[in-house]
């Protein structure tokens, strides 16, 4: 279903996103990860935010599920942008930085358990992780699109299940493109250093 509604508007969804300015969450962000660092964009839609992290002058593996998704992310950053879902994550310990920016949220709630633990394993110790989520509780489908809403205790409870990872920080944000309205609940997560 929401794989469908990406492959058949592919090309509105980029002109949408690709050129909104995400600098505020990038700082957030990069003021965890060395220079140089090593970035999974999962879910990376137009490649907007990978072609961000390159220009900072990170190591940067991108991948999403649509095809047509990918072939215009590789088109924008010029990287090997992968068609892959978030059930096909199989990295051990080799990134230092997960950005998972409006992608999670179209995992069903059931799945997502599962799919975050997928993360965690392909997570440095020490490692930094970003997730954001549109505000609210529960699941609904929207015009083709599925969607899990959090609000701030969802996003702590779906963490605590993982032994390994601690929330940073959680906090709220307007949505960055000028025509919408939408809240999100933004979370910085930690891979602690030792188990």
């Amino acid at each position: 279903m929401t794989l469908k509604y990406y492959q058949d508007n592919a090309q509105t969804f980029f002109d949408g996103t690709v050129n909104v300015d995400m600098s505020s969450l990038y700082e957030t962000f990069t003021q965890y990860l060395a220079p140089g660092a090593r970035v999974l964009d999962a879910g990376c839609g137009s490649g907007r935010d990978a072609k961000a992290f390159l220009g900072m002058g990170y190591q940067v593996e991108a991948f999403d599920a649509s095809p047509a998704m990918v072939g215009l992310a590789r088109e924008h950053t010029g990287l090997p942008v992968q068609l892959m879902t978030f059930a096909d994550v199989d990295w051990k310990e080799e990134f230092d930085g997960i950005w998972c920016c409006a992608s999670l949220l179209h995992v069903p709630a059931v799945e997502l358990p599962g799919v975050m633990r997928r993360l965690a394993d392909a997570l440095k110790l020490g490692g930094v992780w970003y997730v954001s989520f549109k505000y609210g509780d529960g699941e609904r489908e929207v015009d083709g699109r599925w969607f899990t809403d959090m609000d701030e205790d969802d996003l702590n409870t779906l963490v605590s299940s993982l032994t390994a990872i601690e929330v940073g920080d959680v906090w709220l944000t307007q949505d960055k493109r000028p025509d919408r309205k939408e809240i999100w609940v933004n979370g910085i997560l930690r891979k602690k250093d030792c188990n």
